[in-house]
């Protein structure tokens, strides 16, 4: 595969993520449905979660096993801790200065609904970025049909994730604008484009472990926050089903990647 052909595959699988930005413009949305997408996008991340958390380990486990290489074992998970670590860490001492902010400025610490769809964007891109690190791999090692089946299951997780970021904009006061929408586009699927460049060009696992720890650690922030969203609106039988619904999503796509033998 050549050079250019994988970074087209890089580019369709970070671009679907635009398909679900629209709804963040629909202007006061029935609440059922600001809960379910809310909740649903809560699914999706719960997901997204336990699947890069899963293939960050996997290196660690398997030299657990293996009982060699202890140099490399502990520098793995290092690499594994500091990433989960400022993944998280990092963005609630970001949303700590900016709450303190707001606080001088009014009494309501509650994040906007634009500066919480950012945060989900960002750690969706992190995500992304180990996404695209995949496919470039893929691509690079010769692996075809893999790299193919790849950017499908991935562009249908990017897909749901454009939904799961606009949902705090929903039937928000201040209707985003379409520049802004490109912007959240730009930051969750992006990266997999980038990721998609780096990993064809040199393989690192090393790498690989430390972005996807560090998309586990911002996207369990990004949970919490959702998390208290939704609680508010106090409707848990409806939470329930949206957060059955995400994940069902997530698992849907991962047993697409599983089918076709990535």
């Amino acid at each position: 595969m050549t050079f250019t052909t994988a970074l087209l595959l890089g580019f369709i699988a970070g671009a679907t993520i635009l398909l679900g930005l629209p709804i963040g413009r629909v202007r006061r949305p029935a609440q059922t449905l600001r809960v379910l997408l809310t909740s649903g996008a809560i699914g999706v991340l719960l997901f997204l979660v336990w699947d890069v958390l899963s293939a960050a380990w996997a290196p660690i486990d398997g030299l657990l096993s293996s009982g060699r290489n202890p140099a490399a074992l502990a520098g793995y998970s290092l690499l594994f801790l500091f990433g989960l670590a400022v993944g998280l860490l990092s963005i609630t001492m970001f949303q700590s200065m900016l709450a303190r902010r707001a606080a001088r400025a009014s009494d309501n610490l509650d994040p906007s609904p634009r500066r919480l769809a950012i945060f989900i964007a960002i750690g969706i891109g992190l995500h992304n970025f180990a996404e695209g690190l995949a496919i470039g791999q893929s691509a690079a090692i010769g692996e075809i049909g893999l790299a193919v089946v790849l950017v499908v299951g991935f562009a249908l997780h990017n897909a749901t994730e454009g939904f799961g970021i606009v949902a705090p904009l929903a039937g928000s006061d201040r209707r985003p604008s379409w520049p802004f929408l490109l912007l959240l586009g730009l930051i969750g699927g992006g990266p997999t484009f980038v990721g998609t460049l780096v990993g064809f060009t040199f393989v690192s696992e090393p790498l690989s472990i430390l972005f996807l720890s560090l998309a586990a650690g911002s996207i369990v922030y990004v949970i919490l926050q959702l998390v208290g969203v939704v609680w508010k609106f106090r409707r848990h039988d409806l939470v329930g089903y949206g957060v059955l619904a995400g994940l069902v999503a997530g698992f849907a796509t991962d047993a697409i990647l599983t089918a076709g033998g990535a």
